[in-house]
Order: structure tokens, then C-alpha cells, then sequence
């Protein structure tokens, strides 16, 4: 919330702030600098007030440390480690270390968090598949520390900055490859509802279906997790369907990694009996037998491209508008899709 009265707003000073919380300008200073020595009563109210105030730290006040703080809401996959050499590739460039931290399935980030950023004050945040709540957001802006989200869970609003992928043409480009091939039984393996790009990516797969018109069936659709039991598991329930799907979309490698396990305790073969087409394209896919048709999702690219925006906005006073990028993907041809059997 900034001040109604914006003339108030730009001559706040940090002696004002800890007159209006009754403190002294030392503590109001520690607040801003993230220390842990006060109270948390007190850190509350004059937080509250730089909020109240619009208070912003003055570029010359804001010494930065040489650091990237990277923040996922899980890290434990192929899929992480490709965002993660993203960022180190601009970082390195630039004569920085990177923070990496993790949300423990959260798509928030703890307050503690916050509080530990902000006396780290590094040159930017970039968070991955996680966003931040309004008092996490204002703490960071009070610090002019600048953030980014990369594939945001949700809509991160007009005034965050993001970095994401075209999802459902992705998707799109998935079913239609199989409808080209001759599939009318396509089933999908979704990733979690709650999840923006999971959403936009079954989104894709109906509209490919709907547009060469053929019924969504629901007894087709299933939703995972992103990781690999989920394919396995959900892969079962629908090869062992009576009348099964002769391919399906697995929503990204990992599940149609599990995918490949359910068919081959099934007795399936890929592609003869079962086509399968994943999404992100990580670089087990041209590795796994037979090698995986998948839509290219360039995560080092987008994560190189949030890396740079996250620096470019510590390097402007006051950016006008919240960027939006996205990067293109691709439809990845290999081996695991073919036509259906006769």
C-alpha cells in the first residue's frame, strides 16, 4: 500500500519512519538491512510503515552482494539441473555466485526466507515454478532487490516480471503429432492442476483433439506430478483400460519415463503397441530406448533469459512495466511414436 499522499510518500525519511513507529533510526536501518536483532513486534510495525510510506532504498544505499539467489519449489530432478546451468552460465558471466534454495514443494517460499535474502541483498531472485506473497514482495522491493519468476505455478499478476514457455502450443503440437499418425485413443498424463503450465499444456491437447474432431474422452485423462512414479502409476491405470489408449501424452519426460515402465511390465512395446510423446526435451530423452519423442522446452535458454532480466531491472531506478517473456517450443521427433497398429 503506498501513502495517499504521494508528496508524503517521496519525503518519508528513515528518521520519520522510526519517529511514526517509535523507534530509533538504528533500528528502523536494521529492519531495512535484514538483521535478526529485532524484535519481531517491532520488525512487523516499521515494515508496515515502509509499506505505508512506499519507502524504496536509495541505489546508493543498496550495496549489493555478488550473488543470485535461485529458488525452486523442489529441487530434485534433471529438470532442475538444466535451470541451473542456466543461471550459472549468466552468473559466471557476470562475476557471480548463485544461491540456491529450495521451498520444499511450496509455491511460496517460508517468511524466514525472505528475511535471510534481504540481508544477503543479492543483485536479484529468480524463482522458479514459486512466486512471492504481498509481504515477501514489498520486503524485497523496500530492499530494491529485483526478482523474476520463471515458469510461474500460477499467474504471477501484470506486475511481476516472468519468464515461461509457450505451454499450450507445446501440448498442441504433442496430440496433433499422434492424431497425424493415425491415434484416435490419445491419453494424457497432466501434470499437477494447480500448476499454470500444466494446465496450458492439457489445454493444448484438447484443442488438437477438439479440432480434428475427435471426443475428449475423460476415462483417458489422468493427472501426475511431473515425476516418474506418477507416470508409472497412472500409465498402468490406463494401459490396463479395456479399451486402452494407443498412445498417449505424458505431460513431460519424467512421466512418460514412468510411462515406458508400465509398458514394459505390461508386455507393451514403444511404438509398436503404445506411442509416447513427453515435454521439455531433457537430455536422458535422446538416451532411453527406444529415444523419446518429445516438445523441446529450452530451460537453460529461459533460465539464461530470467538470469538477465532479473539483472537488467537492479539496473534501471524504476521499471514502468512488468516484463512478460516467452520462449518458443518445437515438437522433437524420434522413436517413440509411430503409427497405430492394425
Amino acid at each position: 500500500m503506498t501513502h495517499p499522499n504521494p508528496a508524503v510518500a517521496r519525503s518519508a525519511t528513515l528518521a520519520e519512519i522510526a519517529r511514526e513507529a517509535g523507534v530509533s533510526a538504528p533500528t528502523v536501518s536494521k529492519v531495512l538491512n535484514g538483521r535478526a536483532d529485532v524484535a519481531p513486534a517491532t520488525r512487523s510495525r516499521v515494515e508496515e510503515l515502509l509499506r505505508h510510506h512506499g519507502y524504496r532504498r536509495r541505489r546508493a544505499e543498496a550495496s549489493r552482494s555478488p550473488l543470485i539467489d535461485l529458488v525452486f519449489h523442489e529441487l530434485e530432478s534433471a529438470w532442475a539441473m538444466e535451470v541451473i546451468r542456466g543461471v550459472e552460465n549468466v552468473a559466471r558471466d557476470e562475476g557471480l555466485s548463485v544461491v540456491l534454495s529450495e521451498s520444499a514443494g511450496r509455491l511460496t517460499p517460508g517468511r524466514t526466507w525472505a528475511d535471510q535474502v534481504a540481508a544477503r541483498r543479492p543483485h536479484g531472485v529468480v524463482l522458479v515454478l514459486s512466486g512471492l506473497d504481498e509481504s515477501q514482495r514489498a520486503l524485497l522491493t523496500s530492499r530494491s532487490i529485483p526478482f523474476v519468476v520463471m515458469d510461474p505455478a500460477g499467474d504471477p499478476g501484470d506486475d511481476v516480471p516472468s519468464v515461461g514457455a509457450t505451454n499450450w502450443q507445446g501440448g498442441l503440437a504433442a496430440t496433433r503429432h499422434l492424431v497425424d499418425l493415425g491415434h484416435q485413443r490419445i491419453g494424457v498424463i497432466s501434470g499437477p492442476s494447480r500448476m499454470m503450465c500444466s494446465r496450458a499444456r492439457l489445454d493444448g491437447y484438447r484443442a488438437a483433439l477438439e479440432t480434428a474432431g475427435l471426443p475428449v474422452d475423460p476415462s483417458l485423462l489422468r493427472t501426475g506430478d511431473f515425476h516418474h512414479d506418477a507416470g508409472y502409476r497412472c500409465g498402468l491405470e490406463l494401459l490396463k483400460l479395456p479399451d486402452r489408449p494407443t498412445a498417449v501424452f505424458a505431460g513431460n519426460d519424467l512421466q512418460a519415463l514412468g510411462l515406458y515402465e508400465a509398458a514394459r511390465e505390461l508386455g507393451l512395446r514403444v511404438p509398436e503397441d503404445l506411442s509416447i510423446v513427453g515435454f521439455d526435451d531433457l537430455p536422458v530423452a535422446r538416451w532411453v530406448g527406444p529415444p523419446l519423442t518429445t516438445v523441446r522446452q529450452p530451460l537453460t535458454e529461459m533460465a539464461e533469459a530470467a538470469a538477465r532480466l532479473v539483472l537488467d531491472l537492479g539496473r534501471v531506478e524504476r521499471p514502468t512495466t512488468a516484463t512478460r517473456v516467452e520462449l518458443a517450443t518445437s515438437l522433437v521427433v524420434r522413436s517413440s511414436t509411430g503409427a497405430p497398429s492394425a
